[in-house]
């Protein structure tokens, strides 16, 4: 399925044939939108050690992000990606998080944004890397 730009949200997203993908307090539903490829593995919870290719995270608020980000890091994949998903501002849903205070969290936690991303008309998407030479 076409995303909100009409390229399929799955290859916005970076995710291949093989990836594991943790989709982390996604809407109901988003699955469906996704229309992702054949993967290796799909979780929606932290639990277990493999890492993970493709993490999608959700958040309505700093409190929240703050929370959940470093576990999330942690079991991102040395060439993966961390992609935090927050309301746009017309979306109508309360947050109280901006691209700025996203961008400023994951530098914090030694991470690099490389890509935003409109998920639909709701939700916006940065992705976190580690730095090369972190790899």
């Amino acid at each position: 399925m076409a995303g909100y730009s009409g390229t399929p949200l799955a290859k916005k997203l970076g995710l291949k044939d093989g990836h594991r993908l943790a989709l982390l307090g996604a809407p109901e539903g988003f699955l469906g939108v996704l229309d992702p490829p054949e993967l290796a593995g799909l979780t929606t919870t932290l639990r277990g050690r493999a890492s993970i290719d493709v993490l999608l995270l959700f958040t309505t608020t700093a409190r929240e992000l703050a929370r959940r980000f470093a576990p999330a890091r942690d079991r991102m994949a040395k060439n993966g990606g961390l992609w935090v998903c927050w309301p746009k501002r017309a979306s109508g849903v309360v947050t109280d998080l901006t691209e700025t205070t996203i961008r400023a969290h994951g530098l914090a936690a030694g991470l690099v944004d490389n890509k935003v991303c409109d998920i639909d008309e709701t939700w916006s998407g940065l992705r976190f890397v580690w730095r090369v030479a972190d790899r």
